[in-house]
């Protein structure tokens, strides 16, 4: 019997960065969503909807992205779970669907920062093209992703290791 497979349209991309900065500093950062498109350039805005809780719990922004593709998707993300300084995790809905994870990890005094995006393609011209753009979309995600590693570092004053 064949193992299960994925749904042509979901996808699970990770993304690791390592920076050198403590984790509090890259935790702060992260945490902070809407300065964001002051240093990821392809998060276009951030608008807050609901606050959350005292901690950020439970806090909804809604998010617009371009991409290195002719397109840009916006969705709103709810923050479901989150473990100061070590895990924030939210739950996407709109254009995309699904749960994307920051992890960090300290590594003396720099930071290992694991981002795993599991996500539904929920624009029907995405779930179209899904089984042969995969490629395209795992690539545009990665150069996405490059991309906040290097903003984020530059934001910190630190390097990418």
């Amino acid at each position: 019997m064949s193992p299960p497979t994925a749904h042509p349209a979901q996808f699970q991309l990770v993304s690791d960065w390592h920076l050198d900065a403590p984790v509090e500093r890259v935790w702060e950062a992260l945490k902070a969503t809407g300065e964001w498109p002051r240093w990821w350039r392809y998060v276009r805005s951030v608008q807050e909807l609901h606050p959350g809780d005292a901690d950020g719990l439970h806090a909804v922004r809604h998010m617009a992205w371009s991409s290195r593709l002719p397109y840009g998707v916006a969705f709103d993300v709810e923050v479901i779970e989150l473990s100061r300084p070590r895990l924030l995790r939210g739950h996407a809905h709109g254009q995309l669907e699904g749960v994307g994870t920051w992890e960090l990890t300290p590594d003396g005094n720099s930071t290992r920062v694991r981002y795993t995006w599991c996500v539904d393609l929920s624009t029907r011209w995405m779930r179209l093209i899904a089984p042969i753009a995969a490629p395209v979309f795992r690539w545009n995600h990665d150069g996405v992703m490059r991309a906040g590693a290097q903003g984020l570092a530059r934001h910190l004053g630190v390097r990418l290791l």
